[in-house]
């Protein structure tokens, strides 16, 4: 991650650093990295004296900014959101609320424990691992990230240890859960007492909510454990998440009509399957025509809006991209406010009263003239290879062309690899009704990422312009 820290660093211009004596070598390199800055003081937390009497530092007003959270930057250099203090007060205790509706009182259990593995430098990791149990007042159990990815059933066990376990992670964590636990490892565990647990920060998909639901029932868990959701950085953290009480909604949508604009539920199988993050409650989200700065009838495709006191103030020192925060509507209707509003960049649809995530409108793919969405198609090519993918259109002389480029998990004979080609090709034709330009097989760990996890399609389309993949089915 050097790149973002260098970024964050030279954004920022901190004053003081702090960090630990074993890595402070290491981190000096980034404070010195811009010559025309001044270098920051470095404190390594290690070595402070914290028994002697000190002076206690005057409580921080709630406006004041708290922190600055780095998006993860997939298109461009990261920017630093302005948090305040206020923010984090409100929509912690927004997704406190909503997340536990279903429970008496609508308040957390008196045993909750907090348990994650998520980096604290992700806004997520941040929230739930430190925020979270400073308000509740309950403990936190924490684990390394590395701890986790090196085996994922920690992750388990760790929730059938602890009473009334809240926690989060991405989808493709749920998936890991599912592949690489075994059942000796949850041997005398019972899931029975987790209570939340968040999935969100990438697009959910509906066979991942079945696959973990129905691996881990036999040792106690509720089908109503799972909460999708929506949040981002701008928003501090949390917008929206599915009903508690109930298992999370799945609808499967017309493609034809999806690329439309619209969504309309279909029993075709081999329907766009959308998963639901509730209704905001505690937020104003509107979807909205980003054309038009109208407000989208339920079941129209659009950008969706946020207003309220959790949206952050903008972007530090960059006003052209903090106008994104100050969007008004053109006309208004009922008690919706005219603004401020933050464009979230992110196209949703309201059906049946719940909002639906569909994708990035910078990631839109239009090829042959029509829409598609690249969630859709890397959900329908990971079935097959198991690993992350990026679907990209990649611009030919007259057209825009579909290029995926897919990790595949297990190592497997060049005879097999073309079956996985020829499977592919006809599901994207079939379900998708378009033409699969190129298909590039990758080992895994090959596709850019963003410190958060999610693919870097527009590195990824770099990378494959400049013939830079090494294809496992070259051979072929």
């Amino acid at each position: 991650h050097d790149e973002r820290v260098t970024g964050a660093m030279k954004d920022s211009e901190p004053v003081v650093v702090l960090t630990t004596s074993a890595v402070v070598d290491d981190v000096r390199r980034y404070g010195q990295a811009d010559p025309k800055q001044r270098p920051p003081k470095f404190l390594e937390v290690d070595t402070l004296d914290f028994d002697s009497p000190a002076k206690q530092a005057p409580p921080a007003s709630l406006p004041k900014t708290a922190y600055l959270q780095y998006t993860s930057g997939s298109t461009r250099q990261p920017a630093g959101v302005v948090v305040s203090h206020k923010n984090v007060v409100i929509n912690v205790d927004e997704l406190l609320v909503d997340y536990y509706e279903a429970y008496p009182g609508g308040s957390a259990p008196e045993d909750t424990t907090i348990v994650s593995w998520l980096p604290f430098y992700h806004d997520m990791g941040l929230i739930v691992g430190v925020f979270i149990p400073m308000v509740l007042g309950k403990p936190a159990v924490l684990m390394s990230p590395v701890a986790f990815m090196q085996k994922p059933s920690r992750w388990m066990q760790l929730l059938g240890s602890n009473t009334s376990a809240f926690t989060a992670a991405p989808n493709f964590a749920f998936e890991l859960a599912v592949k690489r636990t075994t059942d000796e490892d949850l041997a005398g565990k019972d899931l029975n007492g987790v209570a939340v647990m968040i999935n969100g920060a990438e697009r959910v998909h509906g066979a991942t909510v079945r696959r973990f639901n129905e691996r881990f029932a036999a040792f106690g868990l509720p089908d109503t454990a799972m909460r999708p959701s929506y949040g981002l950085a701008e928003a501090t953290v949390y917008v929206a998440a599915s009903h508690g009480g109930r298992p999370p909604t799945t609808v499967r949508f017309d493609f034809e009509k999806l690329a439309a604009g619209h969504a309309e539920q279909c029993d075709d199988q081999n329907g766009a399957e959308l998963v639901g993050c509730g209704a905001p409650r505690s937020t104003t989200a509107r979807v909205i025509d980003p054309e038009t700065f109208v407000e989208n009838p339920a079941g129209k495709i659009g950008e969706v809006w946020l207003h309220g006191e959790h949206v952050a103030g903008g972007y530090w020192h960059n006003p052209k991209l903090s106008e994104l925060f100050a969007a008004q509507l053109s006309t208004p209707t009922g008690d919706t406010p005219k603004g401020p509003w933050l464009r979230t960049g992110d196209l949703g649809v309201m059906f049946d009263d719940e909002l639906f995530i569909i994708g990035r409108i910078k990631d839109l793919l239009i090829v042959d003239g029509r829409n598609h969405y690249p969630d859709d198609i890397e959900a329908t090519v990971a079935e097959f290879t198991g690993g992350r993918v990026a679907a990209v259109s990649v611009p030919d002389e007259a057209t825009e062309r579909l290029v995926v480029i897919a990790e595949l998990k297990k190592q497997v004979e060049p005879s097999v690899l073309e079956t996985v080609k020829q499977q592919v090709t006809a599901a994207i034709s079939q379900t998708h009704s378009v033409r699969l330009s190129d298909f590039v097989l990758v080992a895994p760990g090959t596709l850019p990422l963003t410190t958060s996890g999610k693919v870097r399609r527009a590195s990824s389309v770099e990378l494959y312009r400049t013939d830079k993949f090494s294809r496992l089915d070259a051979t072929t």
